[in-house]
């Protein structure tokens, strides 16, 4: 390989131990523009688990062949760490959506965030495009994701669960500005700042629809990127109604999505103690007991245990 045009360590080989089928841990899935590297630089350097980089919206059509180009490079010889590497590529019904993937997949990121999606034949059009360039390059097949922002449609959100379910699908997010703009509503959000019914209707789906395919549920992003208290108050509903993960499109909002989606010291500690209490009451024939003044049965346990998993993927166990 010749000089670095980028200025950074090559890191091509640092990425390989990330893919396989281990899972992912993916808090803050932080966007990152595709044509400012000055914007990648500071991206390295923060705690976001996944680095979404942008050839949709952040990027103008006159933009797209030097920032399809860039991000090439940056997979080429950008070391990312431990930073899971997403691309979003243009809708394959523009110009720029296959030669986005033919360029990107020369030395391919760990997933792909697909926008705009309709129903089940997007994704297996992207699966099989996926499958050739793998192919064609000698790359493990199949090892390349697929996230999917599944609610900017009014298709995408009436065909959600066949895109939880699609080929190599293994997260599914919501967004609210591109449905908004598809349904010609005039604000996605209230007075009071809570979204409107059918857009809580799609979050909520996005979040159903994740669960019962087994993938992980992310959050869509806060736009007000000078409002943190509102933020956190999110991402805290967030997670308490079962998201894992959030998209974040400042750097301001990646330690309060972390702090508020890594479980807390107390949550470890009682998870632990209901897991040995199952296990002490198991082996004298009983599923259901008191604990902390409640009763609790298989369902606490399995959250238990999630929460456990999560703490260990973390690093906080």
């Amino acid at each position: 390989m010749g000089p670095n045009p980028h200025g950074l360590e090559p890191g091509m080989d640092s990425n390989l131990d990330w893919k396989a089928d281990m899972p992912r841990l993916r808090r803050a899935a932080h966007f990152v523009p595709g044509a400012s590297e000055k914007m990648l630089l500071k991206s390295l350097a923060l705690p976001a688990d996944a680095l979404v980089l942008d050839l949709e919206d952040a990027v103008t059509p006159d933009q797209k062949d030097d920032a399809r180009e860039e991000i090439a490079g940056w997979l080429r010889d950008v070391d990312f760490g431990r930073q899971e590497r997403i691309v979003r590529c243009n809708p394959l019904d523009t110009p720029w959506g296959a030669r986005d993937y033919e360029a990107t997949m020369r030395t391919p990121p760990d997933a792909y965030l697909v926008p705009k999606t309709r129903g089940a034949a997007d994704l297996e059009q992207i699966d099989a495009m996926l499958t050739k360039l793998e192919c064609e390059h000698g790359h493990p097949q199949g090892a390349v994701r697929v996230l999917v922002i599944a609610t900017e449609t009014p298709q995408g959100l009436m065909n959600i669960s066949e895109l939880a379910s699609a080929p190599r699908v293994d997260g599914l997010t919501w967004g609210a500005e591109d449905l908004s703009a598809a349904l010609g509503a005039t604000r996605n959000r209230g007075d009071d700042g809570q979204y409107l019914e059918i857009f809580r209707y799609a979050r909520h789906m996005a979040l159903l629809a994740a669960c019962a395919a087994g993938v992980q549920p992310l959050d869509g992003v806060w736009v007000d990127v000078h409002d943190l208290d509102g933020l956190r108050a999110e991402a805290r509903e967030a997670a308490q109604i079962g998201f894992t993960g959030k998209l974040t499109i400042h750097p301001n909002q990646v330690e309060i999505v972390n702090q508020v989606l890594t479980p807390s010291a107390d949550d470890i500690q009682e998870s632990r103690e209901l897991v040995a209490e199952f296990e002490r009451h198991e082996k004298e024939g009983r599923m259901a007991f008191q604990f902390r003044g409640q009763m609790v049965d298989a369902p606490h346990l399995a959250r238990a245990r999630n929460t456990l998993e999560r703490a260990r993927l973390a690093g906080v166990d």
